[in-house]
């Protein structure tokens, strides 16, 4: 007997939620940080925030001053951008804001 399609549904729901937990648990404190930051100030888009970045490298104007890992910083961005990407979400609704 097949279960109805509501219920695989859920189902689906409930492994992606638990992915999504799991890697939220295993942010690192300057992974969450970015989350934060892409949410309060940049209006929960990655780009504007890479640009920044990529701006205070080239010695362009840049919105704000991050930590000066900025190429960590990047790498850490493109990591969360490809997660968020790859399971439909927006960290921003799971990481806790200080």
């Amino acid at each position: 007997m097949t279960k109805p399609a509501g219920n695989s549904e859920k189902s689906s729901d409930t492994a992606v939620n638990k992915v999504v937990s799991d890697f939220v648990r295993s942010l690192s404190d300057e992974q969450k940080m970015l989350v934060v930051l892409k949410s309060e100030l940049y209006d929960g888009i990655w780009e504007p925030m890479v640009d920044d970045l990529r701006n205070r490298l080239a010695g362009k104007p840049y919105i704000f001053k991050l930590a000066n890992r900025i190429q960590d910083d990047i790498k850490r961005i493109e990591q969360l951008q490809q997660f968020e990407a790859e399971h439909k979400v927006d960290l921003s609704d799971y990481v806790d804001l200080p």
